[in-house]
């Protein structure tokens, strides 16, 4: 009688973990994000299971909530996703959120085990002791978003389509700079796992011509000891005093800073409208 959150392997098989496939194979409801990818990954493991899976991807999981917790109050279902931590950028933390509030209460536990933004912070080389998963970059409106991030100083983690990771990592150079560290994960634990280092514009550089596969990025955070956002305003504000017009003082300083002349001129007209 319990809501078990349960991490499937990212691509190789022998990171499930025997706890993992003892769960599956007794479960009473097998909660997933596509029955292809999960059927395909118990047939691997040679998992025999006659319990029935209801799908709850990012267009259902809403819907299917109160079905997931009633089943839960009185058998135990496990929930899986098609790779990695479920509720992690992925399905399940609307249910878990839900169970969480509901007074009657649902027991919730979880068995750990692989996850994409985590195994490539590990293997990036940036600081592990501060940093913000950011999930999927938007598909629009990239440089704004990259922007917003101008002053974090924690290693950033993202997940990009390979698609569009050329562009990005143009985007993302065009407002922490060129050379901001970086590193770039692709299929890890596959057969074609590439981990990539680099700054932001030699990174760009390598994946030019596009790439397959999933991919995580990882950007350092505002190097220790570079100007803070606060004390950039006040230069502004300074250059202001002196009669020079705002979008002027915002590019000086923004040239001299680093941070991107726009998220320097929004702050400014925020405090001083």
């Amino acid at each position: 009688m319990v809501l078990i959150l349960a991490a499937t392997p990212l691509g190789n098989l022998g990171d499930a973990s025997p706890r993992l496939v003892e769960t599956l194979r007794t479960a009473d409801l097998i909660v997933v994000e596509d029955t292809r990818m999960t059927k395909k990954l118990m047939s691997m493991l040679d998992i025999d299971s006659s319990a029935p899976m209801l799908v709850a991807n990012e267009h259902s999981e809403a819907g299917v909530i109160g079905r997931v917790l009633e089943a839960a109050a009185h058998s135990d279902v496990v929930f899986v996703s098609d790779a990695g931590m479920p509720g992690i950028s992925d399905p399940g933390y609307a249910v878990v959120a839900a169970a969480r509030a509901r007074a009657a209460g649902v027991a919730v536990t979880i068995i750990p085990g692989p996850s994409a933004g985590i195994s490539a912070l590990a293997l990036s080389g940036l600081p592990t002791d501060r940093f913000v998963h950011e999930g999927f970059i938007p598909r629009k409106g990239r440089k704004g978003y990259f922007e917003s991030l101008a002053t974090q100083e924690r290693t950033m983690v993202f997940f990009e389509s390979p698609h569009r990771l050329a562009s990005t990592l143009t985007d993302a150079a065009s407002v922490f700079g060129p050379d901001r560290e970086a590193c770039v994960a692709r299929e890890l634990t596959k057969m074609f796992e590439e981990v990539a280092w680099g700054t932001l514009e030699e990174l760009a550089h390598r994946f030019a011509q596009g790439t397959k596969g999933e991919v995580v990025v990882v950007i350092a955070g505002k190097p220790a000891g570079a100007t803070g956002i606060d004390e950039a305003l006040a230069r502004v504000e300074g250059l202001i005093t002196d009669g020079v017009k705002r979008s002027d003082a915002c590019a000086r300083v923004a040239k001299a800073t680093g941070i991107p002349k726009r998220a320097l001129y929004s702050a400014s007209i925020s405090a001083h409208p």
